[in-house]
């Protein structure tokens, strides 16, 4: 019989390093040191590392902060090995980022690949990122708490800075991580499914200067919602000529909430299918205010994002109110008491500085649609 100690002694399956399994002609960002940003976000005075059309797929690879932080000795050989990670499969663009690469104080500890311009974008489009598949580099995360930003900061017992080396391991139809439930390994393990997603898509802001990559805003950036797995598709309203498109913190797993401050930190690679919304439909089938939102796994699926989580609160169900109006012609007072009734209103994040809420808004329950272009552009993608 195999088990979990014996499961954790080797790796699940190999590590993804950089320009391994790349179809000849196929769009390919690496996370290369030249090719991310640490702890800052592209803004309007940016230059494209790749400039792609609408309607094209592009691949990324992203690399995780976890093991390459200041706290944790800036080298991730290092790091890793003291965790029984061979050499081999440490990824050496992750080792390359924290050799080449320094991180100014106070900003973020996010590194993000990009950015990629979107020929033709401009401000008051919606860029659509479809996210077609995400596969994971390495068989191995961390999840941690820093900095004083968790949930139960300021509580004895729970301060500090401290993480979990996570391994990943295979079940009957799914991956799993596992991570002791003491220190010592003496009380067992504990054991839940992954379902990695990007915590960062984002596009520029339109600023002269590099924003800080915690706060997610209306550029998207740091927005740490869960359901953005394979499949869905985040609509991000463009803020600057060409988009500017980036991703980073990628994740294995995750809690709404997010708790602690991280999630299960681990690398991906992602295959994007980037087009573009023109604000001409947006405009001819949308009265509201568009913000951050995606189409995943049946539902729609608005943000709000604040400061303030009773903000951010109120912001989602206006978001969601305008939603559903303009998708399926409702009055927004009907629309504010389907929500009631049939909707779930979800804290994605309460760490970033900016609160995150989102919204699951079923399509099923939803007959026609509204007949406008914009109305078919987000509800195609729904499936």
């Amino acid at each position: 019989m195999t088990t979990l100690a014996s499961q954790e002694e080797a790796p699940a399956f190999p590590v993804l390093q950089q320009d391994m399994g790349i179809d000849p002609g196929t769009v390919y960002v690496p996370a290369e040191p030249d090719r991310v940003l640490w702890g800052r976000l592209p803004c309007r005075t940016d230059t494209a590392v790749a400039t792609v059309a609408a309607g094209s797929t592009v691949l990324i690879d992203t690399v995780s902060h976890e093991g390459i932080l200041e706290d944790q000795g800036s080298d991730p050989l290092r790091y890793f090995g003291n965790h029984g990670v061979e050499r081999a499969d440490v990824l050496a663009d992750a080792v390359a980022v924290a050799a080449r690469r320094s991180r100014e104080p106070g900003v973020g500890p996010h590194i993000v690949t990009g950015p990629i311009a979107v020929a033709g974008a401009r401000p008051g489009d919606l860029l659509a990122v479809r996210i077609d598949a995400l596969t994971m580099r390495a068989p191995y995360g961390v999840v941690s708490t820093r900095h004083g930003r968790g949930v139960l900061s300021g509580r004895a017992g729970f301060d500090g800075d401290y993480g979990q080396f996570c391994r990943v391991v295979p079940g009957d139809d799914h991956w799993s991580a596992t991570m002791p439930l003491d220190t010592s390994g003496n009380a067992g393990h504990a054991k839940f499914p992954l379902a990695p997603f990007l915590g960062i898509i984002g596009v520029a802001t339109d600023t002269g200067t590099r924003v800080n990559s915690v706060p997610p805003g209306p550029h998207g950036g740091n927005i740490d919602v869960k359901l953005l797995t394979a499949g869905a598709t985040l609509f991000l309203p463009v803020q600057v000529p060409e988009a500017l498109l980036y991703i980073g913190d990628p994740h294995f797993a995750q809690g709404d909430g997010e708790v602690a401050l991280t999630a299960l930190e681990a690398p991906l690679r992602a295959r994007l299918t980037l087009d573009l919304i023109p604000a001409a439909e947006i405009a001819g089938g949308f009265g509201g205010r568009i913000g951050p939102f995606a189409a995943a796994h049946g539902l729609l699926i608005p943000t709000g994002l604040h400061a303030d989580l009773n903000t951010a609160l109120e912001l989602c169900v206006t978001h969601a109110v305008e939603l559903v109006s303009g998708l399926f012609e409702a009055d927004p007072r009907q629309a504010y008491l389907y929500l009631s009734a049939a909707a779930d209103f979800t804290i994605s994040q309460a760490v970033d500085q900016v609160r995150g809420v989102h919204a699951a808004v079923r399509r099923s329950d939803f007959g026609r649609a509204a007949d406008t272009a914009f109305a078919r552009r987000v509800l195609e993608r729904v499936r």
